[in-house]
């Protein structure tokens, strides 16, 4: 790992799996706004520029979410048995 994310891009990965496990959690509350919040940030990850500059992208992308997963357990103190998710 190590490699240099922009931080707009490693940002927005983490807030993907908040998102996801604020989700998870709803227990039907807010889930409608929470699905949209995760389309949109899916979409603004797969489409950031930083990709079409990356030959290795799907490795590139797979770190990312390495990355970010382990950030926000950090933060969170969630446990790694729970999915990374597809962000």
């Amino acid at each position: 790992m190590g490699r240099d994310f922009p931080h707009d891009l490693l940002q927005a990965q983490r807030d993907w799996y908040t998102t996801y496990r604020l989700l998870a959690d709803s227990q039907g509350t807010q889930t409608a706004v929470l699905r949209r919040r995760l389309q949109r940030l899916s979409v603004r990850i797969s489409t950031h520029p930083h990709w079409a500059t990356r030959p290795d992208a799907p490795a590139a992308r797979m770190e990312l979410k390495q990355l970010a997963w382990h950030a926000a357990e950090s933060t969170t103190g969630t446990s790694t048995s729970t999915s990374t998710g597809t962000g």
